[in-house]
């Protein structure tokens, strides 16, 4: 039970929001359930009136809450949630959707460099393979255009090392390998593997977020990298 939670449409501001007391739960305006803040988007309206995403939480003014899906998103311009919640003001793009996905993109692009900073990044098939086997790895990313034989390969590690006890390891794809060089500051990244941190943790924690944005990718294109005991039935694979 989560044990502060806020049924207000908008909050107070940033101040309150970094207290001890601040709400682990809002009420989002498209589903009108108290959700946890984690998996929220914190909008408020921008000096020239756009109403804007604040992935921060730090952007001054009250600030509405919707739960952090493109339909969420969706339901609340329909039903004009942010007239109501901000009292008239505010105008929300047609590309506001597409503006979130591009600040969580940002947000994760950061979240990877902080990690790489911290020394808890290791690069190159070779270097990610040998980390798999003896390193406390907790985070495998793919690039999202990979090939799928070194994709498999390397999944292929993490399900033996989780066979031997050595704990379990996440596996992401959400960025592409220029999206990956650009985080890393180096060129041609594929693979790499986060080792248990507190930054790894922060970098998977925004990797779900904009899995959870973005739309579901078709089911072939969930069972392209998939091994063969975990590819959905009756579609067809390469």
């Amino acid at each position: 039970m989560l044990a502060i939670m806020d049924e207000e449409e908008t909050d107070g501001g940033p101040r309150g929001l970094k207290s001890a007391r601040a709400p682990l739960a809002r009420l989002c305006l498209a589903t009108r359930e108290v959700t946890p803040v984690a998996d929220m988007v914190r909008f408020v309206v921008a000096p020239d009136g756009a109403i804007v995403p604040d992935l921060s939480r730090e952007l001054p003014g009250r600030g509405a809450w919707v739960t952090a899906t493109r339909e969420a998103l969706a339901t609340a311009l329909k039903r004009r949630a942010f007239g109501r919640a901000f009292r008239g003001k505010g105008q929300a793009a047609p590309d506001l959707a597409d503006l979130v996905e591009e600040r969580l993109l940002a947000d994760t692009r950061a979240a990877l460099s902080l990690a790489n900073k911290a020394g808890r990044v290791t690069t190159g098939n070779m270097k990610v393979e040998s980390a798999l086997v003896g390193e406390p790895v907790s985070v495998l990313v793919h690039a999202s255009d990979a090939a799928a034989d070194g994709v498999r390969k390397l999944d292929g590690a993490v399900r033996r090392r989780m066979a031997a006890g050595m704990g379990a390891v996440a596996i992401v794809n959400c960025l592409s390998g220029l999206e990956l060089d650009l985080a890393l500051g180096r060129s041609n990244v594929v693979h790499a593997a986060l080792l248990a941190h507190p930054t790894t943790a922060g970098f998977l924690a925004r990797c779900r977020k904009l899995e959870r944005w973005r739309p579901a990718p078709p089911a072939s294109a969930l069972n392209r990298h998939a091994p063969p005991d975990e590819r959905m039935p009756g579609t067809d694979t390469e």
